[in-house]
């Protein structure tokens, strides 16, 4: 009686080690992600550190936000041209124009390294790195660092004005794994 036990329990033991294969032509699925584009918006604060003035250079505040499931990394920015104005306001809320200083005045308020040509291409000082949609550091609030320009011939009517920047023409970015830049950050383009 003994061997009999001993045998069916060999047997057991061989039938759950069966070796199965994969039959031929066999597949899986899998998809990509959609593309989306960024949306950058102007923002109070944190509150500009350089302030513009006739001949000088300012900061410009802005947020970034990322409707992607995945990070998306900004490497440059394209302007528009050096004739495209900034609007100015009269509080940060950027709701009631300040009388004499708009874009058709000229308030002669553009963005730094702007070009005759729309869509001249500035390099960042360093890539920013927006989170995925719901993640941290998205939004990723900006501040670039004395990349506008108030021209020396700025109508008195803008001293004390907010201004809403210019739409920028695009940007150089791609989608994928990357670490998130920590907001607030500052960057800039230099030419």
């Amino acid at each position: 009686m003994t061997v009999g036990a001993v045998l069916s329990g060999v047997a057991a033991y061989a039938t759950a080690n069966w070796v199965v294969g994969l039959a031929g032509g066999s597949s899986a699925q899998g998809q990509s992600a959609g593309v989306s584009n960024l949306t950058i918006t102007a923002v109070a604060s944190p509150a500009a550190t350089n302030l513009l003035y006739p001949g000088g250079t300012g900061d410009v505040v802005v947020t970034i936000s990322n409707p992607n499931p995945y990070p998306v990394t900004i490497t440059a920015v394209q302007l528009p041209t050096n004739t495209t104005y900034a609007t100015g306001y009269t509080t940060s809320a950027l709701s009631v124009t300040q009388t004499g200083c708009v874009a058709a005045t000229p308030s002669d308020v553009t963005w730094s390294f702007a070009t005759g040509a729309s869509g001249s291409s500035h390099p960042l000082t360093s890539a920013l790195t927006v989170g995925a949609s719901g993640a941290a550091n998205n939004p990723l609030t900006v501040t670039f660092t004395n990349d506008a320009t108030m021209a020396s011939t700025a109508p008195a009517a803008c001293e004390s004005t907010y201004f809403s920047m210019p739409s920028l023409v695009g940007v150089t970015a791609t989608g994928g794994a990357a670490t998130s830049t920590t907001s607030p950050a500052t960057d800039s383009w230099t030419s």
